[in-house]
């Protein structure tokens, strides 16, 4: 059973999705969602939503992706009750906290992993069904044959975006708006700030890709397993909503999609399709133009016709009994719910008694309702008559009757959550980390607490593992695609058989894959870690210790609890984005690139491209974090995150770390002493 998942901003957008054929719409209660800036819906607005989206079959799943702070937990738990009480269907989830505290209040509800929890591969769906998810919602990025190849491999449910806004950067790996203007993607208040004038070179918008629409391959992607078919815009106007499932519904029913009124009516100069294709070429990027602004004028009023009249979608069947001298009743079910009305004293007929096709003919007028009459049975007894008006009357008490019986509430049960109270975590002494894109960049470090490289630097130089011994830790790739996991696991494995045996793991899907090679696991700053519950729950799955989110102020840092060591990133250019399609790619691919580059924005900094084996690239910041001189008691241990430097310059900012010098050079202070929006 494919499932059309709509975008629900508001009320005119469930409405426009509901109508246009929508089998399930996703939207945000108050808070803890990633569209923060949309409208939204308040606490009797979900219920009233849910109510009115069941009574015509329509599943309801409410977005509760954001991550968490520890202040806000206690209206985390209010929300989920809420939601529980609205008796949604599903919820979609990226923090482990959040994760638990769903398990723990609302167990009957389901939880689907959010495409923010960055699962794109078969090792990171298989981490979402043991987590306890029913569903996975895949990132944007796999091809066809990748998304197949997960899908045969694994028995949880795949979730698929196939049209919409394709963020340059793999979700949840995204940290742009917040550095660069403390508003937090992964707290649903991203400024998209990537859709701005970047260049690279003589390249416009260097960060800004085209709409993605996969709506002409959906049939392709229900006979692979996709079961859910998501369709992109919380923030877009119901024209759009309509528009895009009107056309997932022709491509699920053979027809033609009419992908000329969705392009009008919202685009990036056209769409692509690279990802799924597996073609990720230049031609994948667009920004929004004049042209596609002013398109969607023409458009507008044809598409508001496609959900402007309830659509007959609920099959009734009826049975009329009239006889003389007795009431009429007339019985209306929907296979499930079953509801009767009487009417008045019939009469003898004195010319033309009523028959069933006079009833049908009254009894079929559902107007204005989501109902039609399939199957009529009517039994008369003598020659009885029932005025017009009186079949009418009755017909519509039923169907308000049963309307009513649809739109029940049923709320989920709750229980209370068991949220121990965390004691706050304190260090003795902050130990410090070293981690090199090169050996080079760290081979001074002999008395670092741990060196980290990233693995492909390991195998070029093996001698590392006996130089650094148990200090050492291979970094595993932030992304790992889905052919590329066996390769992944057989380098690792070579590596330990020479005596490696640590890791650091930026993902639960490089969790679960080091896991499988029974691997000391490091929790990197990707895990998004930015509460105490979270640091619990990744202790459980079996890290050893966490680098804590760098969107966590330092106060928060501090106050986190939990046993687990925890620690955070000191130096380095952090990395704003990890992403698949490259913004220094030529026309011509990948041939003689260097494999970096340099992308300037408006005000004419420039950010430094680093490409990983030629599958995903990283754009760090434009000038490096450094807090040696700041006051970071409590945490256990700080990492120096070498990328771009020379290994005489990594070598003289190790050592102002140790006497805590101030910087003499432009830097940083991250977001380690600002609010998080």
């Amino acid at each position: 059973m494919t499932e059309i998942l709509a975008p629900v901003g508001g009320k005119e957008q469930l409405i426009a999705a509901v109508r246009s054929g929508a089998d399930a719409v996703y939207l945000g209660a108050k808070n803890f969602n990633a569209r923060r800036n949309a409208s939204n819906f308040e606490d009797f607005e979900l219920s009233e939503t849910v109510s009115y989206c069941h009574a015509r079959n329509v599943k309801v799943h409410v977005v509760l992706n954001t991550l968490v702070m520890d202040s806000e937990i206690p209206a985390l738990i209010e929300e989920i009750k809420n939601v529980a009480k609205a008796g949604a269907d599903a919820v979609i989830v990226q923090d482990l906290a959040v994760a638990r505290l769903v398990k723990e209040i609302c167990p009957s509800i389901e939880m689907h992993a959010s495409t923010q929890m960055t699962i794109h591969d078969l090792a990171g769906a298989k981490a979402a069904k043991e987590l306890g998810f029913s569903r996975a919602v895949l990132s944007r990025e796999l091809s066809f044959d990748e998304i197949k190849y997960i899908a045969e491999n694994t028995d949880i449910e795949l979730e698929a975006f196939i049209h919409g806004a394709l963020c340059m950067c793999m979700s949840g790996c995204c940290y742009l708006s917040s550095v660069l203007g403390g508003r937090s993607g992964n707290r649903g208040l991203c400024a998209q700030p990537c859709r701005l004038d970047f260049r690279f070179g003589e390249k416009d918008h260097a960060l800004s890709l085209k709409d993605m629409s996969h709506i002409e391959h959906l049939q392709k992607l229900a006979k692979a397993g996709v079961c859910s078919f998501k369709i992109e815009g919380r923030m877009k106007r119901p024209e759009y909503v309509a528009a895009a499932v009107s056309a997932c519904r022709a491509a699920l029913a053979g027809e033609k999609p009419d992908i000329d009124s969705l392009r009008s009516v919202f685009s990036r100069q056209g769409f692509t399709d690279g990802y799924f294709t597996g073609k990720r070429t230049p031609d994948m990027f667009g920004f929004r133009s004049h042209e596609d602004v002013t398109a969607a004028d023409k458009v507008l009023k044809n598409l508001s016709l496609l959900y402007k009249d309830e659509p007959k979608k609920i099959p009734l069947s009826m049975n009329l009994s009239i006889s003389e001298n007795s009431p009429s009743l007339l019985t209306v079910s929907d296979g499930i719910n079953e509801v009767s009305v009487s009417g008045g004293i019939c009469e003898k007929a004195l010319r033309t008694p009523t028959d069933k096709v006079l009833a049908e003919r009254y009894l079929s007028k559902t107007g204005g309702t989501p109902f039609y009459l399939e199957n009529l049975d009517f039994s008369a007894e003598g020659e009885p008559i029932i005025a017009a008006g009186e079949i009418n009357e009755m017909r519509r008490n039923a169907l308000t009757h049963l309307m009513e019986k649809r739109e029940t509430v049923v709320p989920h049960e709750i229980y209370d959550a068991d949220i121990p109270k965390t004691v706050k975590h304190s260090a003795t002494k902050t130990k410090l980390r070293i981690r090199g894109e090169k050996f080079e960049q760290v081979a001074f470090a002999s008395d670092a607490e741990a060196v980290i490289l990233p693995i492909a630097e390991i195998e070029k130089n093996p001698k590392a593992i006996e130089f650094f011994g148990e200090r050492l830790f291979a970094e595993l790739p932030a992304l790992v695609f889905p052919f590329d996991e066996e390769k992944i696991k057989s380098r690792l494995t070579a590596l330990k058989e020479k005596g490696l045996r640590h890791v650091l793991c930026e993902n639960i899907c490089m969790i679960h894959l080091a896991k499988e090679c029974k691997m000391e696991i490091h929790g990197g700053h990707g895990l998004n870690i930015l509460n105490s519950l979270s640091l619990e729950e990744y202790e459980k799955l079996g890290i050893a210790d966490a680098t804590v989110s760098f969107e966590l102020s330092a106060p928060k840092i501090r106050d986190l609890g939990g046993s687990i060591q925890r620690g955070i990133i000191g130096y380095g250019y952090l990395p704003l984005m990890r992403m698949r399609a490259c913004p220094i790619k030529k026309a011509s691919g990948c041939k003689n690139c260097p494999g970096k580059g340099k992308i300037k924005d408006r005000m004419g900094k420039e950010f430094t491209y680093l490409c990983f084996e030629k599958k995903f690239g990283t754009l760090l910041n434009s000038v490096p974090l450094y807090v040696a001189d700041k006051d970071f008691s409590g945490i256990d241990f700080m990492t120096l995150w070498f990328t771009v430097e020379t290994p005489e310059n990594c070598k003289k900012i190790y050592e102002m770390f140790k006497s805590k010098t101030p910087a003499d050079f432009e830097k940083t202070n991250g977001l380690y002493f600002r609010e998080l929006l």
